[in-house]
């Protein structure tokens, strides 16, 4: 089940130079692997389903990128909570998305069609509205809609390159014990705690701080 954050309450951009806070391990973040990534990166676990994660995308996502240091990559990977055939539709969804490049236009597309343009679908509370994404070929009208030509996505979709990418995707998910949704993950070593957060420039900052300084 995906659980609500409190963060998406709270977040509100605050000047970088205003946070003199001394982040804490077990408070601010939690260790999640002995080892970290050779590069430094912030990893982001999604759910197209999640209302929290696609506000996260419309508000709040583009700041966070813009203001990682230039060290420090960013990628996304989609949970499977929901373990069944069109969740794992779903998941190549954002797959195809990012072998395609299709980056922030389809992926609010996607946010768009499974819970409508002001997020109003709630996985968690049951809502009783008709699901708009049943099937591929749902999603595939989605695609064509926003201008991208659907000949080659069943092509895509079922490429073992997308097969690495979800069998990937659910390993970390296990490992990096993902339990709710926007999630973010530094170097594959440390989670942010969500609630721990009050602002969005202290959430970039400790971030940049796990990122650079806590390898």
């Amino acid at each position: 089940m995906i659980k609500h954050i409190a963060l998406a309450l709270t977040l509100a951009l605050a000047p970088l130079s205003s946070f003199a806070a001394q982040f804490e391990e077990g408070k601010h973040y939690t260790q999640i692997a002995e080892t970290a990534s050779v590069q430094p990166k912030l990893t982001e676990f999604l759910s197209l389903y999640c209302h929290n994660c696609y506000n996260m995308e419309k508000q709040y996502l583009g700041e966070i990128k813009a203001s990682l240091d230039k060290r420090v990559s960013f990628d996304n990977k989609h949970v499977d909570f929901m373990n069944n055939a069109i969740g794992t539709e779903v998941m190549r969804s954002l797959a195809v998305i990012q072998e395609l490049n299709a980056g922030h236009k389809m992926t609010l597309a996607m946010f768009a069609a499974i819970q409508g343009d002001e997020g109003a679908h709630d996985h968690d509370h049951g809502a009783h509205e008709k699901p708009k994404i049943n099937n591929r070929d749902d999603i595939k009208k989605v695609f064509g809609d926003n201008g991208f030509d659907i000949s080659q996505y069943d092509a895509i979709a079922d490429s073992k390159a997308v097969d690495a990418k979800i069998d990937l995707w659910r390993v970390q998910q296990r490992d990096f014990q993902i339990q709710s949704v926007p999630a973010f993950v530094v170097n594959d070593k440390y989670a942010v705690n969500m609630s721990s957060i009050r602002t969005l420039g202290e959430l970039i900052e400790l971030i940049n701080y796990l990122a650079l300084e806590r390898k």
